[in-house]
């Protein structure tokens, strides 16, 4: 079976610029950052030589309000140099906020980043920020983003001081096995820095500017994936230590010691993990070698992924145990409640209690009292002696009706299904390309109308064994008991085939790591998976392992073949 897709194309700048290493970068990045999130504005610095001989290129006037494509509405220029600008966004047509860096049509970088930006975008890699639009009118050239407003960038999150060891760990793992598989389309990013790395608020790492951010500086490599290797370790060894691994200080860190050379991050800052300490001067450029006297260096993306997956395994730490606060008694409770509190060295009077009712009001509701609670005793015990009476009369069978899979009918009732809110999805990605990893949200959203679609199959309903399966992976915002999970599809036919699996992160590092609990098998268009045995879990992945065959949907521009798209996906507990 195939899947219908394009090959990304290689977009190796071509600009005839030096090859700048990453100590070299930062010299000339170091300067100013803007800090805002979610769009390609890393530094504001770039390099000379933009124009072509002969040829007058002049920034585009651009204003806040200006509209392109009669769709993105610019609302904040974030950086203006060497003849390109980047702006916040917004999409009237999807009601989004986006990103957008512009330059002139005859720039002379324009070529490069419109390639860029599409062989990027036909990557498809959640991990990346998405490349929404790549266009050319209007004597403009302009890349389209996603914004992420609830993303925090690595030198925000510096700012306060290293990252915790599981943090760090996650960082490194995340970012190289994402630059590995860039790697393997021709794609190199050339400009991975602390402002082009993101973290979510689901702890997620997303890395922005694959290709466009090199190609918009007009930056290229003769050795791409040393380069990328290289950044790599120097974001892990500012993670670790919150310096910058060079002498200059560069992305509001400061640098190291002049003529001290790179010494290892547990040699500057105590506490450090050793093994991740090792992996970052692994990593990093040191003359040609590594400082590591006992593991070979790592030189591109891939060896670092396999040199991490050699480490032992770093766990998030323990909660801290909070105990309760000692039990302190109220005023009300003793006895002083609506009193004025004492003041020190005044003897305060102790207040006599009320008189009994003597009076024959008093007589006679002390007596009414008395017959109320005799009458409800008995009452009482008539009615409990009856029940025990019926209950012996009753067969053992009538008082434990059994369902089919041997639980209490009666302790069911009291065990209502409660609905299990999504907090954030992404699409899982065991082997090949992405489907549509943007689209993920609408399978939440509560309009049944809007949906995510994989690709067109040529062979099928099994997608194996060219593809393992696709799918999403839903974040339940804590650990839940899960029992069922709904999936609503907009394909019936012959066959659907959907699996529900645990994981430990909203970004499992493979298939093999989660724990299978469920599986069904439909034609109609709702899946819906049960449990198999009692689970407690935040992350959930609802994986596709057979789509039905479909005719052509113009709809959803998607041609006839083997298919299927998920509209809307509820969780019970």
């Amino acid at each position: 079976m195939a899947e219908r897709s394009t090959a990304a194309v290689d977009v190796a700048d071509t600009s005839g610029d030096k090859p700048l290493t990453a100590e070299a970068e930062a010299t000339a990045d170091g300067v100013a950052q803007n800090r805002e999130r979610g769009t390609d504005n890393d530094d504001a610095q770039g390099s000379g030589g933009s124009q072509v001989p002969g040829r007058k290129t002049t920034p585009p006037e651009l204003h806040s309000g200006h509209k392109l494509a009669r769709r993105y509405r610019l609302e904040e220029c974030v950086t203006r140099l060497d003849g390109f600008s980047s702006w916040r966004a917004v999409d009237e047509k999807l009601r989004r906020a986006v990103g957008v860096h512009v330059l002139p049509a005859d720039h002379a970088r324009a070529r490069s980043v419109l390639a860029a930006a599409r062989s990027s975008a036909l990557l498809g890699d959640p991990r990346f920020v998405q490349v929404l639009d790549a266009v050319e009118e209007n004597d403009l050239v302009y890349v389209v983003h996603e914004w992420l407003p609830d993303a925090t960038e690595l030198t925000t999150l510096l700012s306060a001081g290293p990252l915790e060891p599981h943090d760090a760990y996650q960082l490194v793992s995340q970012v190289a096995s994402a630059m590995a598989a860039a790697h393997r389309e021709g794609l190199a990013h050339l400009r991975l820095n602390p402002n082009a790395v993101l973290r979510t608020s689901t702890g997620q790492w997303r890395i922005r500017g694959l290709a466009v951010n090199a190609a918009l500086r007009g930056i290229s490599s003769d050795t791409p994936q040393r380069a990328d290797t290289e950044a790599i370790g120097a974001l892990l060894y500012a993670a670790l230590t919150q310096r910058w691994p060079y002498e200059n200080d560069a992305y509001g860190l400061s640098g190291l010691p002049k003529d001290l050379g790179l010494i290892a991050p547990d040699q500057v800052r105590a506490g450090v993990h050793r093994g991740l300490s090792e992996l970052a001067m692994r990593a990093l450029a040191n003359d040609g070698a590594t400082a590591s006297r006992h593991e070979a260096p790592c030189t591109t993306p891939e060896e670092l992924v396999k040199a991490i997956s050699e480490m032992p395994r770093i766990r998030p730490p323990e909660p801290a145990f909070t105990a309760p606060p000692d039990y302190q008694s109220t005023s009300y409770q003793q006895g002083t409640y609506g009193r004025p509190s004492a003041l020190p060295g005044v003897t305060q009077p102790v207040p006599a209690p009320p008189p009994p009712l003597q009076s024959r009001t008093g007589k006679a509701l002390k007596w009414a009292v008395s017959a109320l609670l005799i009458a409800a005793l008995g009452l009482g015990s008539w009615q409990l002696a009856d029940a025990l009476m019926d209950q012996g009369g009753k067969s053992s069978k009538d008082s434990q009706t059994q369902t089919q899979d041997g639980s209490d009918k009666k302790n069911d009732q009291h065990k209502p299904s409660l609905p299990i809110g999504i907090q954030a999805a992404q699409e899982f990605v065991a082997k090949g390309d992405a489907q549509h990893p943007g689209d993920v949200a609408k399978t939440y959203d509560g309009n049944s109308s809007t949906y995510w679609k994989t690709n067109t199959f040529v062979d099928g309903p099994a997608l194996a064994p060219y593809k393992p399966g696709v799918g999403i992976v839903y974040d339940l915002g804590s650990a839940k008991d899960l029992a069922t999970a709904s999936v609503g599809l907009r394909y019936s036919g012959d066959h659907t085939t959907v699996e529900l699996y645990s994981a430990d992160s909203l970004t499992p590092p493979s298939l093999e790591s989660m724990q299978k609990i469920g599986s069904v098998t439909t034609s109609g268009s709702t899946a819906t998976v049960k449990v198999t045995k009692p689970v407690k879990t935040r992350y959930v992945l609802v994986w596709l392992t057979a789509v039905p065959f479909s005719g052509d949907d113009p709809s959803a521009y998607s041609r006839a073949g083997y298919k299927q798209a998920v509209t809307e996906v509820k969780f019970t507990g």
